[in-house]
């Protein structure tokens, strides 16, 4: 069995818009996130052996909040990833790996939700997940293969997610969802 572990970036900064996509920052609320984020990572307890991460500036920024180990290994090709694109890049990871958390972006994240899990598998936590993945979310994925070769849809069950309105009602949505 394996472990699947998907981040989405903190809430980014829109200030200047005159920077390009890829070198926007955190605003505030997402510096707040990343770490708090971070420090529930650490709180549940599960040891990431490798961690694949956008090159993004936002993606950046939310690891280097979130202090996260081991040291995350950057991929241009995870800025704006589709599902396909994360599926391959988890298919290459070394079989060593047992526990693989992925940084990156939606919809790509999103998508993978729908993909990895089967409708067998779908519950609450699948449900509450599948209406939106929030900036600074945090999802666990069990799948059912040895090889990450097999990863593919429908191999996974969502174990566990939050996100930081979860942590601290402060950090939900303004205005509503």
């Amino acid at each position: 069995m394996k472990r699947l572990g998907l981040l989405r970036h903190a809430k980014s900064d829109w200030d200047d818009i005159a920077k390009r996509d890829f070198d926007r920052g955190l605003n505030d609320r997402g510096r707040r996130g990343a770490k708090l984020i971070g420090e529930h990572i650490r709180d549940y307890g599960l040891k990431w052996d490798s961690i694949r991460a956008s090159t993004a500036a936002r993606v950046r920024q939310t690891l280097e909040g979130a202090a996260l180990a081991p040291e995350p290994h950057f991929s241009d090709e995870l800025y704006l990833a589709d599902s396909p694109t994360i599926f391959a890049i988890a298919a290459a990871e070394d079989d060593a790996v047992t526990n693989l958390l992925v940084a990156a972006h939606n919809p790509g994240l999103h998508e993978m939700v729908f993909r990895l899990v089967d409708s067998e598998s779908e519950d609450a936590k699948f449900d509450a997940l599948a209406d939106k993945f929030p900036t600074a979310t945090y999802a666990v994925f069990e799948l059912s293969i040895e090889k990450w070769e097999d990863i593919g849809p429908g191999c996974g069950r969502l174990i566990h997610f939050a996100r930081p309105r979860d942590l601290d009602p402060e950090l939900g949505p303004i205005g509503g969802r």
